[in-house]
């Protein structure tokens, strides 16, 4: 399982390890899961080449059956040698709600491995050094990043590409403040930095059952509640014999509504866009109000017909956040039409587990 705060590169990580299996000669498969339907992240790993399950409208815990109907479906279908989960981003508590319950229902049919922990960098230097709205979120939002690294059995301080060599050193040592006695990586997803040694470790065995970290489930269900989820498709069309940059238009539409996000003095958690094509797919993306928008995954295409598939996360109201959409599409679109086929808005609910074992 890789686990980690909303943006923090748990897709990008579990592709370059999914990669590193299959060239070792694994037959690999993913599982993917999120409070809402049409992930970004399923179809970009499917993109990839990927055999993807995917457990949707609530997190590991609360859908635990749905989790090991996914497994078993997979096991049937692709017999993997490993299967790589990746838990909503703003979930925790997940070794007494989802690997202990799997280790003891299912430890005949399963080897559950070590809990890895990505640490977002842009939200974590500010939240482990403290301070007022450290990371742009509430307390109890702020909360649920500091539980996720409690639990972990690896913290992995990820998108050190993207950090100079005095930012990669300060983030290592208030991790490892916070991580007293647990392994702490240096890794980069894009560029595979540290990804040997994490895989090493997570072929390491768990060891013995240990007792449940402590859980306010009141600050947890009300920092998860803070976040706004907003899921849409929208289908853009070019007029007049025009052609669309499918990578820019993906881009731009990030970029869009993390400009309203700020207007509003709302702090992204992440924005994904996916932007389809004939000739392929392309992910945007961006995980905190100081950071550009970026493209992960290029298409290179250019087609007079995309469809967007947006995915963003950002701590305000969900209504204000769907009510951007169309002026940040108007933006986008300039001379071009669209239509908005499929919209969800909404608030986590109260994380109840299925299991929570001591």
């Amino acid at each position: 399982m890789i686990g980690g705060f909303l943006g923090a590169g748990k897709t990008t990580a579990i592709a370059r390890l999914a990669r590193q299996y299959l060239n070792a000669g694994k037959r690999v498969a993913v599982v993917t899961n999120d409070q809402a339907h049409g992930l970004v992240d399923t179809e970009s790993l499917r993109g990839q080449g990927l055999s993807v399950g995917e457990v949707p409208g609530a997190c590991f815990c609360c859908k635990f059956d749905d989790l090991v109907e996914t497994l078993v479906k997979l096991e049937a279908e692709q017999r993997p040698d490993i299967i790589l989960t990746e838990p909503v981003g703003s979930c925790t508590d997940l070794v007494a709600t989802v690997i202990e319950p799997l280790r003891r229902l299912h430890g005949d049919r399963y080897e559950v491995g070590r809990l890895a922990v990505l640490c977002k960098p842009e939200h974590g230097r500010k939240i482990l050094a403290g301070g007022d709205a450290a990371g742009g979120f509430s307390p109890k939002a702020e909360y649920i990043f500091l539980k996720q690294l409690e639990e972990a059995d690896i913290v992995v301080v990820n998108k050190v590409d993207a950090l100079s060599d005095a930012d990669t050193t300060r983030l290592a040592a208030l991790v490892g403040e916070h991580s007293a006695g647990k392994p702490v990586l240096l890794a980069s997803g894009k560029r595979g930095d540290g990804f040997d040694e994490l895989a090493r470790l997570l072929a390491e065995p768990r060891g013995p059952s240990r007792a449940p970290m402590d859980v306010d489930y009141d600050v947890y269900a009300e920092g998860e509640a803070e976040l706004a989820w907003l899921n849409a498709t929208i289908d853009v069309n070019a007029t007049g014999g025009a052609m669309i940059d499918v990578d820019r238009l993906a881009v731009d539409a990030v970029a869009r509504l993390a400009d309203a996000s700020a207007a509003r003095g709302d702090e992204p958690a992440h924005i994904k866009v996916l932007g389809y094509a004939d000739g392929g797919a392309c992910v945007a993306n961006l995980v905190c109000s100081e950071g550009p928008a970026e493209l992960s995954l290029a298409s290179g295409q250019r087609s007079a017909a995309v469809r967007l598939v947006v995915n963003a996360r950002v701590a305000g109201d969900p209504e204000q956040l769907a009510a951007s959409l169309g002026p940040a599409l108007d933006r986008v679109a300039g001379t071009y039409t669209y239509e908005v086929t499929a919209l969800q808005q909404f608030r986590p609910g109260r994380p109840r587990p299925t299991h929570r074992m001591s």
